[in-house]
């Protein structure tokens, strides 16, 4: 008995909370969170951070017991915090993220920090001791959470990826001005300068962050030209002859919420490498089956047989879903 209350005291809260955040995610599935939900937790978060870097090194030092249990309170809730935030984020990433591609990166990171922000043992035991691993919490977090949000009240997507990205690095600023002991301009200038090229480098490497809040609701592959009880193309075995003579159409339903605008397009590749690029019309969000898109393709090589996919990107890269088939002889 005695045995079993302590594995309740030292793993008992970690269970329940996965608990909650398995429940969090069959409730919220494919849906995106408030924006008001998100922005609280990240400036709640912000201010808990900034607050604990200026007194952490009092706390550490006092011999009151009042004040160790002020700074295990707040380490706690800031960890709290980051698995509120990363919870409520993974739904929508998920269902923006292909994950044969390289945009499952980030979606592994955020796995990643939400089981150990989950288990109270192996947060303390791997977090605490490294403090720059709580800036990578804070980081990706903030960057994540502002990623989502900031295209969900108008601002069009790439500029909210890398206004994501600057506004993550400068909320470390008082983590740098106490790391440095620089003074609050050189700190900011510092952190304004290293924000600017992480805004940089987010655009230019935008192929490894899913489009969230926008996800391919669906995807299907078609005859451009088909009798009436012709039946569909079968994706695993498309005969090249079929494919010479009748052609192939991919429509795609694309989700995107309200007040979104994104210009899309459909690139058609065999083997890898890009055939043909197909400029679509620029999705409008709000659509709750998707807003539909198409393309047509009647021209292919002498030789077609290989494996073709059709990629669903942004004008500026980004991957949002893929459509696979194969050409056999």
């Amino acid at each position: 008995m005695r045995s079993l209350t302590a594995w309740l005291r030292r793993w008992g809260i970690s269970f329940a909370s996965l608990a909650g955040g398995l429940l969090t995610l069959f409730v919220f599935r494919r849906g995106v969170p408030a924006v008001s939900v998100l922005v609280g937790y990240v400036l709640l978060l912000w201010l808990l951070v900034a607050v604990l870097v200026q007194v952490r090194d009092a706390l550490e030092a006092s011999d009151r017991r009042g004040h160790r249990l002020v700074l295990t309170a707040t380490e706690y809730t800031i960890q709290s915090l980051y698995h509120g935030v990363l919870l409520f984020l993974l739904p929508p990433y998920w269902a923006a993220t292909t994950l044969v591609s390289p945009n499952v990166v980030l979606l592994a990171a955020l796995v990643l920090l939400v089981v150990v922000a989950t288990f109270d043992p192996w947060y303390r035991a791997v977090v605490h001791p490294r403090p720059w691993l709580g800036h990578v919490f804070f980081l990706v977090s903030v960057f994540a959470a502002l990623n989502l949000a900031l295209p969900l009240i108008g601002v069009p997507p790439f500029a909210a990826l890398m206004i994501a990205a600057c506004a993550a690095v400068v909320a470390l600023t008082p983590a740098v001005r106490r790391a440095r002991g620089w003074r609050w301009p050189t700190a900011l200038a510092v952190t304004a300068v290293v924000g600017a090229t992480a805004a940089a480098a987010a655009g230019w490497w935008c192929v490894v962050i899913p489009p969230a809040p926008m996800f391919l609701a669906r995807a299907e592959l078609g005859w451009t030209v088909s009798p009436a009880d012709s039946p569909e193309p079968d994706p695993g075995a498309i005969h090249v002859a079929e494919l010479q003579e009748r052609g192939l159409v991919v429509r795609t339903a694309i989700y995107a919420p309200a007040g979104l605008r994104q210009p899309v397009e459909h690139v058609w590749r065999r083997n890898r490498r890009r055939v043909d690029v197909m400029r679509l019309t620029t999705v409008e969000g709000g659509r709750r089956e998707g807003f539909r898109t198409f393309s047509r393709k009647t021209t292919f090589p002498p030789n077609p047989v290989g494996r073709w996919s059709v990629d669903v990107m942004t004008g500026s890269g980004q991957l949002v879903g893929r459509l696979r088939f194969r050409v056999v002889p």
